[in-house]
């Protein structure tokens, strides 16, 4: 079992400010808003729920640019209350005003926890998905919104999160890794003993953002956890956890567990919800893939049990940025 490493301790004030601080350049909102997977998905979602927002009074909890605010405009929201805390909201103002819009949705700077709305609120929509799914913790912000202002029998989207996981190889770390060893070759000088050093550094215990090419994956996906939004509880995300067990396509090293998550939004007037994934099988959103690292490789081969549990928790000292991961994982081979 490892857990990654301890991050310098920031008091919560200075956490919260880096967070949202975060959010006032235009590169991370140009990133989201052009990531056709995530803002497609959420149009479509919203319009497929027009029966439930129109004439409705909608919140929008991180509303960043407030596109999504727009978009519940469009379905017919009556009043869309599009609560955001970084100075982002100078422009979501704009461009709600830019869009004629500015007699259904109220732009309001804050964070959902201290604002104070006029009434309550039929549904509530929030892009608050981090990479991991939990990084950021704004699922928080989510569910205090749920309980002080969504009425009894409102509309949540999305509604569901699961967790994946499933063993890869990476080859690109252990090219990385084998790099020490053609140093001697190249110029004379054995550089091999910094391969232990190298692996203790690439493969450490921290979640890494890569995109996991679906040559790499190494069995069919576990799910490991599942958050239904209208009743996990703020004390129940301070330790997601699950058992997970896979068995391998073939022979391969597993050097790494890939980690992603889906949502699902309700939708009514369709056999079956909507569904925005994190896949490596599906188109990549800008959200990518967690990995985390094992120690060292493991060698299986076709059928390979690979199982195990996995705990996400908010880190004690970076709550508002970072979670921290155990992972206890088992390889046997039958």
């Amino acid at each position: 079992m490892s857990r990654v490493a301890k991050k310098r301790k920031l008091d919560k004030t200075r956490q919260d400010r880096l967070y949202f601080d975060s959010y006032s350049d235009v590169t991370i909102h140009e990133e989201m808003i052009a990531d056709h997977v995530r803002t497609n998905t959420y149009r479509t979602a919203i319009l497929r729920n027009s029966e439930s927002i129109r004439g409705k009074v909608v919140l929008d909890v991180g509303a960043g640019t407030g596109v999504l605010s727009v978009f519940c405009a469009q379905a017919g929201a009556r009043r869309v209350f599009a609560v955001e805390a970084c100075s982002i909201a100078e422009q979501a103002v704009r461009i709600v005003r830019h869009n004629n819009l500015q007699d259904r949705i109220e732009v309001i700077r804050g964070t959902v926890e201290t604002v104070d709305l006029p009434e309550s609120v039929d549904v509530i929509v929030s892009e608050w998905m981090g990479y991991a799914l939990l990084h950021e913790s704004m699922l928080n912000s989510v569910l205090y919104a749920r309980d002080k202002w969504l009425k009894p029998g409102g509309l949540i989207l999305p509604s569901r999160a699961e967790l994946y996981i499933t063993p890869v190889s990476d080859p690109v770390v252990e090219d990385r890794l084998h790099f020490w060893y053609t140093v001697k070759d190249q110029y004379g000088v054995d550089m091999s003993c910094m391969s232990d050093f190298a692996r203790r550094c690439i493969m450490n215990s921290d979640i890494t953002v890569n995109s996991v090419s679906v040559e790499d994956v190494l069995s069919h996906p576990a799910r490991f956890a599942e958050l239904d939004l209208y009743s996990v509880t703020a004390e129940e995300l301070r330790s997601v956890k699950g058992q997970f067990r896979c068995e391998s396509f073939g022979s391969a090293a597993v050097n790494a567990l890939c980690v992603y998550f889906t949502v699902t939004f309700p939708c009514p007037d369709k056999p079956q919800p909507l569904v925005l994934s994190t896949s490596p099988f599906k188109p990549e959103t800008h959200w990518k893939q967690a990995v985390l690292y094992l120690d060292a490789p493991v060698d299986v081969v076709q059928d390979t049990v690979v199982s195990g549990e996995v705990s996400m928790y908010p880190s004690e000292d970076t709550q508002r940025l970072s979670p921290d991961v155990s992972r206890l994982c088992n390889i046997t081979c039958h």
